[in-house]
């Protein structure tokens, strides 16, 4: 389908009219059109071809035609001749955070930059000042970011690798002789973003060349970097790089540990290793020449004197020294956080706002699920491009959610609401409002380049609140594009304990907010941590995997997940919160 193609051209082009200064409702339109074709769920082909394409609201005639112009020739000469006017470079500006289309243009236009180099350069020699609505502040924002940027350049987020994991490990699975297939690498640790993607295949080496076969005919091969005796690379479309071995069984656990990683939790292996007189790589544990372990990652770390700590925590962060403790007394982790230990979700969208399914539709996906209970939390007012609740219309939603629970007895279902953490700590609605609502998520989601010092008071309040249940992806980072807040999380953790709140690990692998380190000390505090999905649609429901695995890097464990309670336990937790705010 080209849905997905036209609705990026449509969305590239309405940039490019806002960059030029074009009016606001020309570019609204498009991104509006863009905003269509993104969510149909039928091939636009086939609209155009039985003339229904004219009936989709949003797309008026003249994008009709368009897009017909498109599925024809490929192209679309207006948005061609629109394109020739802005340099490349002008564009790729507004992928740093804090440079809109405003600010790209006045960058262009008044100042000669045409690429992100050089407004580097031309920042960091002051050469940039004196332009209208420049100020020093807003310069160096823009050049933290560009270095943020940079650090994360060549990385994919969880979600796109996670896919190409799923699909080429499926596809490999069905080789005749395969027992085993598993990623490895950062993917399997849980980072936020992946370099590229390893994939270990469990089989006699023998099969090396069935094995690559079924790697570089699959659909996602766009190229083959390479094919040897144990090792197949390729290059999707998208420019991953996925790098596939093939391991025999007896080596599978060594192989699986040295191709996990990570780097730094490997070298401090290897050294205690040699302190031990051992040798440890990939294809196991030797004293000499004599084989020790390999088949299993459990042996691999029992032969070093190890207790085997879960991928994600493999970071060398104290897991190492941790899991010596625990092997001398006999002991080993605790069992991980599991998919299977989540009660429900908290945080989703419904139309009523910004998502795409309506609330049954979300109730009867959780439901499907396993879930016992859901919070139904739509936007605030203040989100306006989100279709923002007004108090009115909040009203209305209220009712339709009991409706809706009135009909779903064996399950807990809370009328909730994402209220906008306001700039200065306040929120988006008032308190008598708020008391009408089971459930109240607070998330900042505009101001996010304020200072520490101001973001750190904005945060406290909030979790201060005795109304607000939990702090929505408090730092409103999205990976790897934007850092968003840099709060004193120690201070914020603080107010959340003394309230009793909860913060949130936002699941959508685009956020992963709250970050792994923060957990960690929110969990050491005794403040819960509630994993959500904010889902738009029933088919986000998916990205809870996301959160429970970053949630193992932090080392988190089902007591301290507040979505892993039950119905009762969740109602007794929420309960005692009320008895704290009637004794404020």
């Amino acid at each position: 389908m080209k849905n997905l193609e036209l609705a990026e051209l449509f969305s590239h082009t309405a940039d490019l009219l806002a960059i030029l200064g074009a009016n606001q409702f020309r570019v609204g339109a498009l991104k509006k059109v863009a905003r269509v074709l993104e969510e149909l769920t039928e091939d636009v082909a086939t609209l155009a071809g039985d003339d229904r394409l004219d009936a989709l609201a949003g797309i008026g005639d003249k994008s009709a035609a368009h897009i017909r112009e498109y599925l024809k020739h490929g192209k679309i000469g207006d948005f061609m001749s629109i394109a020739a006017e802005v340099p490349p470079g002008v564009l790729h500006m507004m992928s740093i955070p804090t440079v809109g289309p405003k600010t790209a243009g006045l960058l262009w236009k008044e100042g000669g930059i045409l690429s992100v180099p050089q407004l580097k350069g031309e920042i960091e020699a002051g050469r940039l000042r004196d332009l209208p609505g420049l100020g020093e502040k807003k310069l160096q924002n823009i050049l933290q970011n560009i270095e943020h940027l940079s650090g994360t350049a060549g990385r994919i987020r969880q979600g796109p690798a996670q896919a190409v994991a799923d699909a080429l490990c499926a596809h490999l699975a069905k080789v005749p002789g395969v027992t085993a297939v598993e990623y490895c690498g950062s993917l399997r640790r849980g980072k936020e973003t992946v370099g590229d993607i390893d994939i270990a295949v469990q089989a006699p080496v023998a099969l090396q060349a069935e094995v690559a076969y079924a790697v570089t005919s699959h659909p996602l091969c766009a190229d083959v970097i390479g094919s040897g005796p144990t090792k197949t690379s390729i290059r999707t479309a998208e420019g991953m790089q996925v790098d596939v071995r093939v391991v025999p069984a007896a080596n599978w656990g060594a192989a699986l540990q040295y191709f996990t990683g990570s780097k730094e939790h490997n070298v401090h292996l290897r050294e205690l290793a040699i302190k031990q007189h051992l040798k440890l790589n990939e294809y196991g544990v030797f004293c000499g020449t004599e084989f020790i372990a390999g088949a299993t990652e459990a042996s691999v770390y029992a032969a070093l004197g190890l207790a085997c700590p879960s991928p994600e925590l493999r970071e060398d962060r104290g897991e190492i020294e941790k899991a010596v403790d625990l092997f001398t007394h006999g002991t080993t982790f605790p069992p991980v956080l599991e998919l299977l230990d989540i009660c429900g979700d908290l945080h989703m969208h419904t139309l009523a706002s910004d998502g795409r399914n309506s609330i049954a539709d979300m109730v009867a996906e959780a439901k499907r699920r396993g879930y016992q209970y859901v919070a139904i939390t739509d936007h605030s007012k203040s989100q306006v491009q989100a279709h923002g609740l007004s108090v009115a219309r909040l009203i209305e939603h209220i009712a339709a959610v009991r409706a809706v629970a009135y009909k779903v007895p064996d399950m807990l279902i809370w009328v909730g609401a994402e209220v906008d953490i306001l700039a200065d700590g306040s929120l988006d609605y008032e308190d008598e409002v708020l008391k009408k609502l089971d459930w109240v998520v607070a998330s900042p989601h505009a101001a996010l380049t304020q200072d520490s010092a101001a973001a750190t008071r904005r945060l406290v309040r909030a979790a201060s609140h005795p109304l607000v249940d939990v702090v929505g992806h408090p730092t409103g980072r999205l990976v790897p594009d934007r850092k968003g807040l840099e709060p004193d999380m120690a201070e914020v953790i603080k107010a959340a304990r003394r309230s009793g709140a909860a913060l949130e690990l936002n699941a959508n692998w685009h956020r992963l907010d709250l970050c792994d380190r923060h957990l960690q000390m929110a969990a050491a505090a005794g403040v819960p941590v509630c994993i959500n999905t904010d889902a738009h649609s029933v088919e986000d429901f998916d990205m809870m995997r996301f959160g429970v695995r970053y949630a193992r890097r932090a080392g988190l464990l089902p007591a301290q997940v507040l979505n892993c309670k039950s119905a009762e336990e969740l109602q007794q937790w929420k309960k005692r919160r009320l008895e704290m705010q009637t004794s404020w």
